[in-house]
């Protein structure tokens, strides 16, 4: 790519507008009020699996210990995306300086990474319970699991950090410019630089291959020995919750890889802006969603646990 020249209105400090939606009051309107609602919807279904877990003794293994973080990672996830989108939907569009959109950047792709390696330690969990069921206890211990997910933010931060520092030395064009999405994003605001970015595109291959395609890799490895080992039980009833628990995974798996694989792992000459807007829609509202209701609607123990809360609750309230 050929080095462009900043130009025009370089005084003042730099800042960003992201560009809107639609300019039309009443879709203004709805769209607020849709984002709003799944935005809610979110916080109230995730919060509820952080409750359920930590309430009931029954739920404090392992899988549900990592369940409990990554609805932690969710609600964060989207916390630092949508508040900012609700306030530039409803009325005019607000300015980020320069350091809020490095800083909404940074927590944005520290807390994504470690939701993808989060979901490689889960697969390990589930290889580990299904593959050396006898063993499970002995391996899969509570200092194991905290460090294992200690490990998975602590990754997620460093690569976070590293890129958006080599990003934020870039020199974009003049004082205030339009990010052609509604989050600062790595690939729209790269898309903003007034200079030579092949070094930063590579970089940004480089860490997608690390966030994305090694933890991949390395839960379908975990899930092969996952099918050979749930083919050869012998029960019936243990192959079908053995495999309910691992389809509940992988939805989410396939669902939070694809998407981000579509935004930060194609060639550049292959994508456009509102394409990748759209994608990034589905992983910022649609899989925190799902993740809730795939986990509960699929789970009985976490149904059962959540109809003993409610039981429990208005039995007070019925001898009243």
């Amino acid at each position: 790519m050929v080095a462009r020249s900043p130009v025009l209105n370089q005084s003042g400090p730099a800042e960003f507008v992201f560009r809107v939606f639609t300019t039309v009051p009443e879709f203004q309107a709805l769209l607020f009020l849709l984002f709003l609602l799944l935005y809610l919807m979110i916080l109230g279904g995730n919060s509820t699996i952080i409750w359920v877990v930590r309430t009931h003794s029954s739920l404090r293994t392992p899988m549900y210990f990592f369940l409990c973080n990554l609805s932690f990672l969710e609600i964060s996830y989207t916390s630092v995306v949508v508040p900012l989108m609700l306030s530039n939907i409803w009325g005019a569009r607000k300015p980020i300086p320069l350091a809020g959109c490095g800083a909404q950047m940074f927590f944005f792709v520290s807390l994504g990474s470690a939701d993808c390696f989060l979901l490689a330690v889960m697969a390990y969990d589930r290889y580990v319970a299904i593959c050396h069921p006898l063993r499970y206890t002995l391996i899969m211990t509570q200092k194991l699991c905290i460090q294992m997910v200690a490990c998975a933010a602590g990754l997620a931060l460093l690569l976070s950090l590293q890129l958006t520092a080599l990003i934020f030395t870039l020199p974009f064009c003049g004082h205030r410019r339009e990010i052609n999405h509604f989050l600062c994003d790595v690939p729209p605001v790269l898309r903003l630089a007034c200079a030579d970015i092949r070094v930063h595109q590579a970089v940004l291959y480089v860490v997608g291959i690390l966030v994305l395609t090694v933890p991949f890799l390395l839960i379908c490895v975990s899930y092969l020995f996952i099918t050979g080992a749930i083919v050869r039980m012998r029960s019936a009833e243990g192959r079908r919750r053995a495999f309910s628990t691992c389809s509940s995974h992988l939805t989410v798996v396939l669902l939070q890889y694809g998407c981000c694989s579509l935004v930060y792992l194609r060639p550049r000459s292959s994508t456009s802006e509102d394409e990748d807007r759209q994608i990034a829609l589905v992983y910022t509202f649609v899989t925190p969603l799902l993740n809730p209701l795939i986990y509960t609607l699929r789970n009985k123990d976490v149904k059962g646990a959540l109809k003993n809360a409610v039981l429990g609750k208005a039995a007070p309230s019925g001898a009243n």
